[in-house]
C-alpha cells in the first residue's frame, strides 16, 4: 500500500469519514507475503513510496506471474524489469492493461487511480542507439514511479556537435541521466554543461576492450566534470529510483 494512500485513509478515520475497525481492515496485511520461490515485500510502498520491483532475469514466466498476481492484488500495480519474450506475452496474456516495452524489457501495470506521469523534469540521454534498451527501462521505471522523462537519443561525442544542439534541453532539466557505452565520455560532457545531477549509467556494449562496459564504468568514476555520480553497467533502473528520488526531494 503507498503512503498517499495510508494517510488519506488514517485521514478519513480522523475527519469520521471510516471507522477505526475499516482501516484497520484494509491495513491488516502482513509485511512479507511467502511463496515457495520468493518472498514478497507488501509493505516496500508504505517505507520507500514505491512497490517492490520485479527483477525478471532468472525467474520463469510462472514465477512472475504469480508475483505480479500477488502486487496487482494490493492496488499497488506493478514493474517487472528484464522480462524476456516469453515472459512478457505471459503476462500480456494475464493483464490485458499492462505496458510492455519491447526496447526496454519492461512490463508496466500502473497502480489502481493512478493519474498521468508528471513532468518534473526527468531527462535520459544515450550516447548511442545501441544504448537504447538501457534507456527505455530508465525511462520506463520513471514512469513506474509517476515520473515522465523525456529522452535525447545518440548524441554521443563521436559527432560532438550533437549534444551541443540539446544545450536548451539539458539546461531545462532537473536532473539527466545520461546512458553511453564505448568509451563512456557522454556524462562527462554534459556535466560540464549544466548545473543540475547526473547520473551516469554505463552499459556493456562496445568492441572486445569496452571489457563489457568496465571501461565504460572506470570513465565515468574518473570523470573530472562535477555533480557526475556512477550506477553500476547496465542498470537503468538503478538511475531512475535515484533520479526519482532527487525529483522528489521537498515534496
Amino acid at each position: 500500500m503507498i503512503r498517499d494512500r495510508v494517510k488519506g485513509l488514517l485521514a478519513d478515520v480522523a475527519a469520521g469519514r471510516r471507522s477505526v475497525d475499516e482501516a484497520l481492515a484494509q491495513l491488516d496485511v502482513a509485511p512479507v507475503e511467502e511463496l515457495p520461490f520468493a518472498q514478497i515485500d507488501h509493505h516496500r510502498a508504505l517505507r520507500q513510496g514505491y512497490p517492490e520491483v520485479v527483477f525478471g532475469e532468472g525467474k520463469t514466466p510462472e514465477q512472475a506471474v504469480q508475483i505480479c498476481t500477488r502486487l496487482a492484488g494490493h492496488g499497488d500495480g506493478f514493474l517487472v524489469t528484464r522480462a524476456d519474450d516469453t515472459m512478457r506475452a505471459a503476462l500480456a496474456a494475464a493483464y490485458a492493461e499492462v505496458e510492455v516495452d519491447e526496447v526496454g524489457r519492461t512490463v508496466l501495470l500502473r497502480r489502481v487511480g493512478a493519474g498521468a506521469p508528471r513532468e518534473t523534469g526527468a531527462l535520459v540521454v544515450t550516447a548511442g542507439t545501441g544504448d537504447l534498451p538501457v534507456a527505455q527501462e530508465c525511462v520506463t521505471t520513471l514512469r513506474a514511479f509517476g515520473h515522465a522523462a523525456r529522452r535525447v537519443a545518440d548524441v554521443g561525442v563521436a559527432g560532438i556537435h550533437r549534444v551541443l544542439a540539446q544545450q536548451d534541453t539539458l539546461r531545462s532539466a532537473r536532473v539527466i541521466v545520461v546512458v553511453a557505452g564505448m568509451d563512456g565520455a557522454l556524462p562527462s560532457v554534459v556535466g560540464g554543461m549544466v548545473r543540475v545531477p547526473v547520473i551516469a549509467v554505463p552499459t556493456s556494449i562496445g568492441y572486445g576492450a569496452s571489457f563489457q562496459g568496465l571501461a565504460a564504468l572506470l570513465t565515468m568514476l574518473n570523470s573530472c566534470a562535477a555533480g557526475v555520480v556512477v550506477c553500476n553497467i547496465d542498470n537503468g533502473f538503478g538511475a531512475a529510483v535515484a533520479a526519482a528520488r532527487i525529483l522528489e526531494l521537498g515534496e
